[in-house]
């Protein structure tokens, strides 16, 4: 009986990984732009790759018997690594001038690149948002 629930946990996470990765590929290819289709490829690949991952993981533990650290190491690493280089890949496109969507209504990294804020520090802008409000 355990079996069956491990097996069917085990490919509960490796076809919920697929599908995330497949997902994302169906992401990077129909998004519009370069910012879309990294947040595509880092958040739902990333989190698929795990699953898959975990999958495999749980099925060496549970179905042959021994733990494999390395499959640890390498959930660990595409954890840690995944989300960071699509941020840096991000901002080196920022700064690059590649222009986002057309239909982007908020650029919050150009607002913080220009240094505003939304509540500034000086006492008359309080002042002021306050006489507004």
């Amino acid at each position: 009986m355990i079996e069956i629930i491990m097996t069917s946990i085990i490919t509960f996470f490796i076809l919920a990984g697929a599908f995330l990765a497949a997902v994302s590929a169906i992401g990077v290819i129909r998004l519009p732009d370069v910012y879309s289709r990294l947040h595509a490829s880092s958040k739902s690949s990333t989190l698929g790759v795990m699953m898959m991952m975990l999958g495999a993981f749980l099925y060496f533990w549970f179905i042959d018997g021994y733990v494999d650290s390395k499959l640890f190491l390498a959930i660990l690493f595409i954890f840690i690594t995944a989300p960071v280089s699509a941020h840096m890949m991000s901002r080196s496109a920022f700064h690059s001038n590649v222009s986002p969507y057309r239909m982007t209504i908020i650029n919050e990294l150009a607002r913080d690149e220009e240094g505003a804020t939304d509540l500034p520090n000086e006492p008359e802008a309080h002042e002021n948002r306050e006489n507004k409000e």
